[in-house]
């Protein structure tokens, strides 16, 4: 009998159902210890806008120390930031992130300073910093104030017709200095030509093209800096001499970087590279989509850059220094040294032909112990005016530079991308095709396919 009911086909099917119910309930159960534990995720979007920048994992993932990011808000209202700041606990074992709800524990609000729901505070070992703003951005920044235990404070020279920090028309450097200020930089004018010395509070000095000559104190004031340990950012544009765009020859300063291992030549690149006129660009603007292992622009691969009105460099070393080129214009670039002319000859042969270094970093040794000076040099400057620092990769360089410069090299990276707002843009002839198959053509195929099951069952 007990044999009969073991054969039957009831308990068969019963047997069934309860080892395919066993089955899924265990696959449920393991893939939600799998979710919890390992929280993955895809970004498809182009600029992988939802996903957290290089410069945020590189600085995440580097942390000595246990860090806490403690988001206060409304308990209704916590999934509001849960999203992003999940992904940086994902990042690193040593990120924990809080919920508190500042109705229900008022002290603990207070002893932060919170005066608003949906703010968030990182704490690295024993210093915090407010988060400006619940973004990649505003997160990130409060981890770099955290660990920096200093003040930096980027100089830009003043005086000689140098691009300016604090003008917002298109050949000023107000988004640089905007740029600069979302690391943590800190940003002055210095006039060196009042004082021939480089202030001791300087972490960087910015010379951005000067179009008038540097006199000899000021050249020494920025020798003895660099040579005593000091940083410096040299963009040098050519010297051309149009009627309404002279720029002078600036031979003390030249001389200088020359001394060091960079000569500066007096000419102008104009880049033929098919690539540029696609992407808008005219002659006159180089090109540059490959680039050297030096730490500036390692992570740059992949990633275009512009320079406006360039000149070409020539690097070797010397024997207080060491210098390495950045990055060079296209194979089918050229300089011509004539700089008196808007017309350029291009099948003239006395015109260098590309690639043409157009960027270098160096190292002077002082003979002190960490004590090394930097310098990097550009053969162009308005690449970081406001009306170029936009396009594609330049933001990241400039940050990049004055970051190795200031032996931050933690913080070199591709920083956040901004969303876009992506749209697809159609004719009125498209939208009317569209508006066809959607409303009319998919539902007839519908019908027809059930007429024809209809049919072929009648």
């Amino acid at each position: 009998m007990a044999s009969e009911w073991i054969k039957a086909r009831q308990t068969k099917f019963a047997a069934y159902v309860t080892i395919y119910v066993l089955i899924v309930v265990a696959a449920v159960v393991v893939a939600n210890i799998l979710g919890n534990r390992y929280n993955k995720s895809y970004d498809a979007t182009p600029n992988k806008q939802y996903s957290l920048s290089e410069q945020t994992a590189k600085i995440v993932k580097g942390l000595k120390q246990d860090a806490t990011i403690t988001y206060f808000n409304q308990s209704g209202r916590f999934r509001e930031g849960k999203d992003l700041l999940t992904e940086y606990a994902n990042l690193s074992p040593k990120v924990q992130v809080k919920y508190i709800d500042p109705d229900k524990d008022p002290e603990l609000a207070r002893e932060y300073g919170i005066r608003e729901f949906g703010t968030a505070v990182v704490q690295v070992g024993d210093k915090k910093d407010t988060a400006k703003n619940m973004t990649e951005e505003g997160i990130t920044g409060a981890f770099i104030r955290d660990l920096k235990s200093t003040t930096r404070t980027v100089c830009f020279t003043t005086g000689s017709g140098e691009h300016q920090i604090d003008d917002s028309t298109r050949d000023g450097l107000s988004k640089f200095k905007e740029l600069l200020g979302k690391d943590d930089y800190q940003t002055r004018s210095v006039d060196l030509l009042t004082k021939a010395e480089v202030p001791s509070d300087c972490t960087t000095l910015v010379v951005a093209g000067p179009t008038k000559n540097y006199e000899q104190p000021e050249v020494d004031a920025i020798k003895k800096y660099v040579e005593d340990g000091g940083r410096a950012f040299f963009m040098l544009d050519p010297p051309l001499k149009l009627a309404h765009d002279e720029i002078a020859d600036n031979d003390a300063l030249t001389s200088l970087l020359q001394s060091w291992g960079v000569t500066v030549q007096k000419d102008l690149i104009v880049d033929l590279n098919p690539l540029g006129q696609i992407t808008g660009l005219g002659p006159q603007v180089a090109l540059v989509t490959s680039y050297t292992s030096q730490p500036i622009v390692e992570s740059m691969r992949g990633t275009a850059t512009g320079f406006p009105l360039a000149r070409s460099l020539d690097v070797k070393d010397t024997g207080k220094t060491s210098v390495q080129k950045l990055f060079d214009s296209s194979s089918t670039s050229l300089a011509t040294d004539n700089l008196s002319s808007p017309a350029v000859n291009v099948n003239n042969p006395k015109n260098k032909k590309g690639p043409l270094t157009l960027a270098a970093a160096g190292t002077y040794n002082t003979g002190k112990e960490n004590s090394q000076g930097r310098f990097v040099v550009i053969g162009s400057s308005t690449w970081a005016s406001n009306r170029f620092i936009d396009f594609n990769g330049d933001s990241d360089l400039a940050l990049n530079a004055v970051n190795w410069l200031s032996s931050d090299e933690d913080l070199i990276s591709i920083r956040p991308k901004p969303q876009e707002n992506q749209r697809i843009t159609m004719t009125q002839g498209q939208l009317a095709w569209v508006r066809a198959v959607s409303q009319f053509a998919l539902p007839f195929v519908v019908v027809i396919a059930g007429v024809m099951v209809w049919w072929k069952r009648r």
